[in-house]
């Protein structure tokens, strides 16, 4: 019988790096722009929010954003697209004060 003592922390490793691999693949993130409305002051506002995992989907990304933004007055008038980090660069000017605010 051969010797598997030797192999073991190597087995060991193999299962931590493949385990750490995907909690990488399913924590990657999503973004969600959206444009809203405030009343009092009169604001119209685009801007980009980061979305947990979860909320990755329109309908929990509508829920999730309206309630963000809700805190400060804010309400939700579309969620214009849902997209990972590499749309972040291309909306970052147009989102100004509002990228990645909530």
């Amino acid at each position: 019988m051969p010797d598997l003592s030797r192999l073991a922390p190597t087995v060991a490793l193999a299962v931590v790096l493949a385990a750490a691999l995907a909690a990488g693949a399913a924590e990657a993130a999503c973004y969600a722009d959206y444009k809203a409305r405030r009343d009092r002051p009169y604001g119209l506002a685009y801007g980009v929010i980061e979305l947990p995992d979860g909320a990755c989907t329109p309908a929990a990304a509508r829920q999730e954003t309206a309630a963000r933004i809700g805190r400060d007055g804010w309400t939700l008038l579309q969620i214009v697209s849902i997209f990972g980090p590499e749309g972040l660069a291309q909306r970052r000017a147009d989102a100004g004060d509002h990228f990645l605010r909530y």
